[in-house]
This record gives C-alpha cells, sequence and structure tokens, in this order.
C-alpha cells in the first residue's frame, strides 16, 4: 500500500486542517480560540477534506481561510455570503463556511448577510463579535453599546447597537446559535450542531479584541461570573443557571422573569422548558442580556424546511424534464439583436 492510500483510510486530525501559513493576530487574540475549535471539529465531521470551503470577507476574522488547509475564498468586504451562496448553488455537496465580524456582516454587509438567512441556503455562517472594528484599529461597530468611546465616537457613540441574533430571527434564519471564545467545550459543540444543521446556521461568537476592546465581555463570560451572568441552553431542559444553579428564567404574565428556586414555592416545574422550535421563545431569548438577565449561550432556534440550493437544482430539472436541455448558443443568438450606432 502506497503512502496516499494508507493516509486516505486513516482518520484525519487537527493537523490535516492546519495550513503552513503563519497565524497573524494579535497575541491573545480571541480568533486563535475559535480557530482552534473549528480545526478540531471539522475532521470529526464525515466530510472528504476536499469538500471544505471557507470564505470571508474583511477583517481580522477573515484571515480564517489562510489558516485552514482547504479550499477558500478571501472575498470582499461584506460580501462573503453571497459568494458562499454561488458555491453551494454550483456544488450542493461541499461543506461552505462564512468567516465573519460583526463590522463585516452587519454594516456594509447587512444586506447579504439578511438574504442569505432568509433563503435557508445549507451554510455555516460564523459571527466573530468583539463589538469594534479591529482590522482599520478601533472604530466603534453596529454592535457596541450605545455611549461607547472610540477613535470615531470621542464623545460616546449615539447608535442603538444591534442584535445579531434577533436579526437572523427576523430573516427566518432556520438555526441560530451563540457561544464564547474562551469555553472551547461548549463553541465546540455549538459549532458541531450547527454544521450538522441542514438549512443556513448563524453562530454569534462573543470575541475578544485584547488591543482596540479588551475585556468587552468580561462581566458576562470571567470564570467567576459566567455561571451567574449566562445561562447554557439545552433542548427539553428546564432554564436554570446560576453557580449554584439555583436560578432560573420563569414565564410570568407572557415575559420572562429571574427567579430563585424555593422561593415563593417556586420550582423547577415552574421554569420555561427550552424548546428550540419556538419561536416566540426563541424571540425572548434575543431579547435576554447583561445585567438584566443572564445571556443566553447555545442554540436559539433550530427548525427545518426546504433548503436553497436543493430547491435550485430541483427547478432546473423540472424545467429540463419539460422543454429539454437548453442551448447556450441559442440562448445568445436565437433572440432579436441591436446595433448601436
Amino acid at each position: 500500500m502506497n503512502a496516499d492510500a494508507a493516509k486516505k483510510l486513516s482518520p484525519e486530525t487537527k493537523k490535516d486542517f492546519t495550513s503552513d501559513q503563519e497565524v497573524r493576530w494579535c497575541p491573545g487574540c480571541g480568533d486563535y480560540a475559535i480557530l482552534n475549535a473549528v480545526q478540531k471539529l471539522v475532521p470529526t465531521l464525515g466530510i472528504p477534506k476536499e469538500n471544505f470551503v471557507f470564505i470571508s470577507g474583511i477583517g481580522c476574522s477573515s484571515r480564517f481561510p489562510y489558516y485552514m488547509d482547504t479550499y477558500g475564498f478571501h472575498t470582499i468586504h461584506g460580501r462573503a455570503p453571497a459568494f458562499a451562496t454561488g458555491v453551494k448553488i454550483a456544488n450542493p455537496e461541499l461543506s461552505v463556511w462564512v468567516i465573519t465580524g460583526d463590522g463585516d456582516s452587519l454594516s456594509i454587509g447587512g444586506n447579504h448577510f439578511i438574504h442569505a438567512l432568509r433563503r435557508n441556503i445549507n451554510i455555516n455562517i460564523l459571527l466573530f463579535n468583539n463589538r469594534i472594528y479591529g482590522l482599520t484599529k478601533g472604530q466603534y461597530s453596529p454592535t457596541s453599546e450605545q455611549g461607547k468611546k472610540t477613535k470615531s465616537t470621542p464623545y460616546g457613540s449615539l447608535d442603538y447597537p444591534i442584535s445579531a441574533t434577533n436579526l437572523a430571527l427576523a430573516a427566518g434564519a432556520s438555526f441560530i446559535g451563540r457561544s464564547y471564545d474562551i469555553n472551547s467545550t461548549h463553541l465546540q459543540a455549538t459549532l458541531e450542531q450547527a454544521a450538522k444543521h441542514e438549512g443556513v446556521s448563524i453562530v454569534e461568537i462573543y470575541q475578544n479584541c485584547n488591543i482596540f476592546n479588551d475585556g468587552a465581555y468580561e462581566p458576562i463570560v470571567n470564570k467567576t461570573a459566567r455561571l451567574d451572568q449566562t445561562i447554557e441552553l439545552e433542548a427539553g431542559k428546564p432554564m436554570i443557571f446560576g453557580k449554584d444553579a439555583n436560578k432560573g428564567i420563569q414565564l410570568q404574565n407572557g415575559a420572562p422573569v429571574v427567579v430563585t428556586l424555593g422561593e415563593n414555592g417556586v420550582t423547577e416545574k415552574d421554569l420555561m422548558i427550552h424548546d428550540p422550535s419556538n419561536n416566540l421563545q426563541a424571540f425572548m431569548l434575543t431579547q435576554m442580556d447583561y445585567p438584566e438577565f443572564p445571556v443566553p449561550m447555545g442554540v436559539f432556534r433550530t427548525i427545518k424546511k426546504p433548503t436553497f440550493e436543493k430547491m435550485v437544482w430541483a427547478q432546473n430539472q423540472s424545467v429540463i424534464d419539460q422543454k429539454g436541455q437548453g442551448s447556450l448558443e441559442k440562448l445568445v443568438q436565437g433572440s432579436d439583436t441591436w446595433t448601436v450606432r
């Protein structure tokens, strides 16, 4: 057996998906943890290495395809979802991943982001959200909190921040999740669920930019606070959180409320049960934020509906069955033409 044949029989590992390019993010950047999680995940998905494609726009996160030993494109600012749509339609067998940031996807790329979600094309979108423009050296982004002082808002931003998960839900995304860079176990588990979902998936990843927005999520995700300030969503289980697992989310008068187990007779049976197929509940989760609520982590929504690329191919085949195989030459030459002088 030659070396190439032996390699095909052996399982792929993280090393097989690590390129020879020098990783050039700032030391301590949260992007390293995300890259590590993805490189560890993809060999476990049972997909041939040659079927992976990573596509990015512009920004710190968009260097990602260079570091994956797969096919990929480093494309135009905000337009990665459009490129990914074309790739997936051309070859539905490919596993297509979009790597983007809060500025790339929610500002200049907002339109492309929305339409990729509403079409339900079977691609995975990883949105690195550091609440700042890192590559261009620290301007406020669409997700920066109101009052944020940056180089472009020296007196504080007046903009209301956009919620990536709320926008995704409004656009009709069939899979919506959230995780954060320093919790590798949770991040990889969330990405795995996204990768196995048939349809568009969007995972918002809270990511620290230690140079231009250090500690943006520190009150939420630091080791001493995360159990009290986040809630990990598990389908079919009550919404419980807290370092003593004694707090929960209860629905009162149609709205979520934080309660303490044992107080006022509250038990686990009184808590909301996470149902990722429930649109109303998913909307409530997108509204829950620090400090009033624990920040939801995990899968907000997952539903089944036909994917765009399958409908395109089915429609094309239907037309071919009715009218026969088309001819590009007839298409070009078969209509009236004009000479413009």
